[in-house]
C-alpha cells in the first residue's frame, strides 16, 4: 500500500528533494498535501505533477493567484493555518516539516496530535520546544523520523543498539563557507562569499548557520532531545569532505559511522521508507578515489555561537528558545545587508545575556519568549532592549 504524504516547505530545498525521491517510487508514495511559501511559479508544476488534495501558499493574495492556476478540486490555504491544514488535516499518514525557522513548530505539533508520524528536517521545532515535542511524541505514540543527514546517520547508527551502552555521540560539520578562513578574514565578508557552501545545496538561511556554526549548535541541542543523550557526550568535528556524516562510540570503544556521498535524497528518502531501504539515483561511494579523509578539532574561539549552543542546551527551558529566535532575526539582518558578518554572534549573545531563563515553560509562554528574543534582536547591538 502507498505511503501518503504530506509535505511543509515543498518549495526549498529539503521539500524538492523529497518530491524527486516521491517521483522516482512513484507506485510507492501519494502526496496527499503540500505548503510553500511564495514560490508559486514551482508550486504550480508540483501541483500539476502530484496532485495533492491540499496546498497552502504564504499569504491570501498569493492563495487567490494560485487558484486561477491549478485544478478546482485542489483546496487552497494560506498562512499558519495553511500550513496546520496540510500537517494535520489531510488524509497523509507521514508529515515532512522541511520548513525554515520557528514557523514549523505549531504544524509539527498539530500533525502529531492528529496522529501523523514525523519527517524532521526542522532543527527548530525542537530547539525551541524539545521537551513539549517529546512529551506529545510519547502521548500520541507516533514517530519523530531525523531527515538531517547528521542525526539521519546516528540514527541509523544507533539502530539495533542500546543507548546505555553508547560512550559518545560525535556530529560532522563540514565548517561552511568559511571554514578556511581565521577570525580576522571574517570582517567585512559579503553575503555572497557567505552563501558559498562548498559541499551542500542548501537555503539562504541554513548556509549561514553553517558558516556561524549556528547549524550545528541547532543540531547539537536537536540531537539532545531526538536521543536523549546528555550535552556531555556530544561532541562536533570539522570533516571537510562531509563523506563521514556522523558517528557513535560505545562502552567498548567501538565506532560506527554512517558514510556517504553528500546527498541528502538519502537521509530524506530514509525517513520516508523506513525501515526499509529503497534505490536511489546517488552516486556510489568510492574511497579509493577519495584516498583519505580529513577530521579537525572544534574551535570554540573560533566558532563563538556553537559555544553558545552547548551552554544554552545545558541552561535548558527557554534558553534554547532565545538562543534560536535571536539567530534568526540575526541572519535576517545579515542577508538585507544591517549587520554585519561578524555582529551575529553579537546579536545572539546580547539578546541570550539579556533573557531570564524559565525553567519549564508552556508553549504560550514560549512563544511570548521567541517574540521578545526577536524584538530585542532587532534591536541590538546597536541600543539595548
Amino acid at each position: 500500500m502507498s505511503k501518503r504524504i504530506s509535505i511543509l516547505g515543498s518549495t526549498g530545498s529539503i521539500g524538492t528533494q523529497t518530491l524527486d525521491c516521491v517521483a522516482m517510487h512513484p507506485d510507492e508514495f501519494i502526496i496527499e498535501g503540500l505548503a510553500a511559501g511564495s514560490n508559486l511559479n514551482l508550486l504550480v508544476e508540483q501541483v500539476n505533477q502530484f496532485q495533492p488534495k491540499k496546498v497552502s501558499v504564504a499569504t491570501k493574495s498569493l492563495a487567490q493567484q494560485l487558484k486561477s492556476e491549478i485544478p478546482s478540486s485542489v483546496q487552497v490555504y494560506y498562512g499558519e493555518e495553511g500550513l496546520i491544514e496540510v500537517a494535520a488535516n489531510t488524509d497523509a499518514s507521514f508529515v515532512v516539516n522541511a520548513l525554515v525557522g520557528s514557523q514549523g513548530l505549531k504544524p509539527t505539533i498539530y500533525a502529531i496530535e492528529s496522529g501523523k508520524h514525523i519527517g524532521l528536517a526542522n532543527k527548530e521545532t525542537l530547539v525551541t520546544a524539545g521537551h513539549i515535542i517529546k512529551q506529545l511524541i510519547e502521548k500520541h505514540e507516533v514517530q519523530l523520523l531525523p531527515i538531517d543527514s547528521e542525526h539521519s546517520a546516528i540514527f541509523q547508527c544507533l539502530n539495533g543498539e542500546s543507548l546505555s551502552e553508547v560512550s559518545n555521540i560525535t556530529l560532522t560539520a563540514s565548517g561552511g563557507s568559511f571554514r578556511d578562513r581565521t577570525r580576522e578574514e571574517l570582517v567585512g565578508v559579503t553575503v555572497e562569499e557567505a552563501l558559498s557552501h562548498p559541499n551542500w545545496s542548501m537555503g539562504a538561511k541554513v548556509t549561514i548557520d553553517s558558516a556561524t556554526m549556528v547549524n550545528k549548535g541547532l543540531e547539537v541541542i536537536e540531537a539532545h532531545w531526538l536521543f536523549d543523550i546528555p550535552y556531555e557526550q556530544i561532541g562536533v568535528v570539522i570533516h571537510p569532505e562531509s563523506i563521514v556524516h556522523s558517528f557513535v562510540e560505545f562502552n567498548d570503544r567501538s565506532v560506527i559511522a554512517q558514510l556517504g556521498n553528500p546527498d541528502m535524497r538519502v537521509p530524506i528518502q530514509y525517513a520516508l521508507t523506513y525501515p526499509d531501504r529503497f534505490k536511489t539515483s546517488t552516486e556510489p561511494l568510492d574511497l579509493t578515489v577519495l584516498s583519505q579523509l580529513n577530521f579537525n578539532k572544534m574551535d570554540f574561539k573560533r566558532f563563538p555561537c556553537l559555544k553558545m549552543a552547548y551552554d544554552c542546551g545545558k541552561i535548558g527551558g527557554s534558553a534554547t528558545t532565545v538562543f534560536n529566535a535571536a539567530n534568526e532575526v540575526a541572519v535576517s539582518r545579515f542577508l538585507r545587508g544591517d549587520i554585519q558578518f561578524l555582529q551575529i554572534e553579537e546579536v545572539i549573545h546580547k539578546v541570550i545575556d539579556l533573557h531570564s531563563t524559565t525553567a519549564n515553560p508552556e508553549l504560550e509562554e514560549l512563544m511570548e519568549i521567541d517574540s521578545w528574543a526577536r524584538d530585542c534582536a532587532n534591536k541590538v547591538p546597536s541600543s539595548s532592549c
